[in-house]
């Protein structure tokens, strides 16, 4: 995390926590950073002008003016439960877990009860993707760079590719990659519980349309889902979802 994001980080962590405070400790093992860092980060929010304040003493910390808070939102009990259920069932990432923080930092009456009720119930077992892979294929399809991967196929066969990355795809609770393998010269899915090991090899690439690398699939039916209609309304149209293509065309969706 560059400091940038860090100390948005940080806000958003003492945004949340408002009007209660937050140690330096617990600010520090949150970001996964010294507690000389965040005491450092925190005096640079100070003297820009970010209302944060130290509460020194025996239950003292950081914290924020509360008036400083997200945009007014306005959940119903059902569209809460499915945000929770939502996120209950993503990677475990620190970036799932703040997500949801801000979400239950706007909830109030019967959405903060229907939410809570549903996330009582819901229990998860660990994902067999690594965060750090979802982490580096997130990263790369967002900055248009090429991936170095292993990978390890149906047959247990391990590999080492790189892969320009054109999309996600997901299908019966499963995640693929769907990209242009260059060692196979042509476009594949990898499925993301199979890939060993993902690093970025900060190569521009030019965007790969997902659309013709998914021709002709076993997945080309696949469309994108309608929840995220509003947020494709609101940026450029790129290519379409739709399908996965190569020689785990058949087998990738289904395994």
């Amino acid at each position: 995390m560059n400091r940038t994001a860090r100390l948005y980080a940080l806000v958003e962590e003492l945004r949340a926590a408002a009007p209660r405070s937050l140690t330096v400790a617990t600010l520090a093992a949150r970001l996964e950073v010294s507690t000389r860092t965040v005491q450092r980060d925190l005096q640079a929010l100070m003297e820009a002008g970010v209302p944060v304040r130290t509460t020194p003493g025996r239950g003292g910390g950081w914290s924020i003016d509360p008036a400083m808070t997200l945009p007014p939102l306005h959940f119903t009990p059902e569209e809460a439960s499915v945000l929770a259920a939502a996120l209950a069932g993503a990677d475990g990432s620190n970036a799932a877990r703040t997500a949801f923080q801000k979400i239950a930092a706007v909830l109030n009456g019967p959405a903060t009860a229907a939410a809570g009720e549903l996330a009582g119930r819901i229990v998860a077992l660990p994902s067999r993707t690594d965060a750090r892979v979802r982490t580096a294929v997130h990263q790369a399809l967002a900055a248009n760079t090429a991936l170095r991967l292993t990978y390890t196929d149906a047959a247990g066969q391990e590999t080492e590719r790189v892969v320009e990355p054109a999309g996600l795809l997901t299908t019966d609770g499963r995640w693929y990659l769907i990209g242009w393998c260059r060692s196979r010269r042509a476009g594949r899915g990898f499925r993301l519980d199979r890939i060993v090991s993902a690093a970025d090899t900060a190569e521009r690439v030019q965007p790969r349309d997902l659309n013709e690398l998914l021709r002709d699939s076993a997945a080309a039916g696949a469309v994108r889902p309608s929840t995220l209609d509003p947020l494709n309304a609101a940026v450029a149209p790129s290519t379409s979802s739709g399908r996965l293509t190569g020689r785990e065309r058949a087998t990738a969706p289904k395994a």
